[in-house]
């Protein structure tokens, strides 16, 4: 039997503040975007704040409402995935099965180690006082045998605590939760869950798999193998080939995309930061997939795969374009937008050429952008610019590679407009 941990960091953003800035400690204090990016929401809070009805999403107007002190104080990502990396670095002392999710969470696979620690529970409290004593932060750590109930038992505890769920008590302990709170179950599916009847993961477990899947297709089937504890996926190595899945961006305009014009200088910006990563990573995208969320927040992804795996910024913005002409009606203006490339393969690999494609030209095109990412590595991202940028002073200027996701391997479905 494995014995998986998650490991998760907590009020992570809020936390690395407090500890660089000690006069905030005993204050409500909450991190947030920028208004004037139209990104004015909050993004962590400490527990301070949590009486007061402050919450991860909220809008800083509400929340300053509901705690006129709160202290809020502005992201500092760069200092996050210091953090991260430290994080992960002492993880990864314990097994070379460190499976990040997100900047402030990571799974851990420690069946190979047990022998000398004794337990998982054992090592999960030696990670709490290491992150403590070493990083000043604190973190709380699910153990269990699938990845699923590990990450359910690192949030059952906070700050500081360890959850053990077991094959003998899982019924107990997880079976009771509210259904909402499964990985996988977002919004959507909860409010659904609700409709018909279903409160708890342990009404899930005893559902018929044949009607989940009814209402939710094959994530119904996925629904209730998480909740009868049968989550079979491995914890994937760090730097292994199926850790990094799909590599994306996507921003909240400062200002709603009426057109097709306002969305594809966006998705243009979009693409070379989504374009360059992947070139520093070694990569390409044979499907490119992007989500659009309309002026009243409701959003939808459209995916289409690539006859040729690319890293090429204009074929990605290019395709992200298409798929917007052939799924967006503008019966509403958007409000943000992003752009992913999935479906990773390493550069170099072998891929058909097309008789309708100049090859040449294409091979110019890559060794064009390779040139720009020595010259933008050594002067900054703006050194280089492309004209159709240039056309709208606000939307041409977001710094798209200041505010990336690396997505690893992950659960959840998109949301539907």
């Amino acid at each position: 039997m494995r014995t998986v941990l998650h490991a998760d960091m907590n009020n992570a953003y809020a936390s690395i503040e407090m500890l660089h800035h000690p006069k905030l400690r005993g204050h409500p204090v909450a991190v947030g975007g920028s208004v004037e990016q139209r990104h004015g929401i909050i993004l962590a809070r400490n527990y301070e704040a949590r009486p007061y009805g402050i919450r991860v999403g909220q809008a800083l107007w509400e929340a300053r409402e509901k705690c006129p002190g709160l202290i809020i104080v502005p992201p500092d990502y760069g200092k996050y995935l210091r953090f991260s990396r430290l994080f992960r670095g002492i993880l990864s002392e314990y097994s070379p099965q460190v499976e990040p999710f997100g900047l402030d969470e990571s799974w851990v696979d420690v069946t190979g180690v047990l022998w000398r620690y004794g337990s998982g529970e054992r090592i999960a409290d030696e990670i709490r006082a290491r992150v403590k004593s070493e990083l000043g932060i604190t973190v709380s750590v699910g153990v269990s045998f699938n990845k699923v109930f590990a990450k359910l038992g690192s949030d059952m505890k906070k700050p500081d605590a360890t959850t053990v769920i077991t094959e003998e008590n899982y019924r107990d302990v997880v079976w009771p939760v509210p259904a909402s709170e499964l990985l996988g179950v977002g919004r959507s599916t909860g409010r659904k869950l609700h409709r018909y009847g279903i409160r708890t993961i342990g009404d899930i477990a005893r559902c018929e798999p044949a009607l989940l899947q009814s209402w939710f297709g094959k994530w119904g089937l996925f629904l209730w193998t998480y909740a009868n504890g049968l989550d079979a996926s491995p914890v994937h190595e760090t730097g292994g080939e199926s850790v990094v899945k799909s590599v994306g961006n996507s921003t909240t305009a400062p200002r709603d995309l009426e057109d097709e014009g306002d969305c594809h200088i966006v998705f243009q910006n979009l693409a070379e930061s989504v374009a360059e990563r992947m070139r520093d990573l070694g990569l390409m995208a044979r499907t490119v997939e992007i989500s659009l969320r309309a002026s009243d927040l409701s959003w939808c992804t459209r995916q289409r795969a690539l006859g040729t795996p690319t890293h090429i910024s204009t074929e990605l913005c290019d395709t992200a374009m298409c798929l917007l002409r052939e799924h967006y009606s503008w019966e509403k203006p958007l409000r943000g937008v992003g752009i992913r490339g999935t479906d990773l393969v390493p550069i170099g690999s072998p891929w058909q050429v097309s008789l309708f494609r100049d090859a040449g030209r294409r091979e110019k095109l890559e060794q064009m952008e390779f040139v720009v990412d020595g010259i933008r590595h050594r002067f900054g991202h703006f050194s280089v610019s492309r004209a159709l940028l240039m056309t709208d002073s606000k939307l041409g200027r977001l710094d798209a590679k200041a505010e990336h996701t690396i997505h690893p391997v992950g659960y959840d479905v998109p949301a539907k407009l």
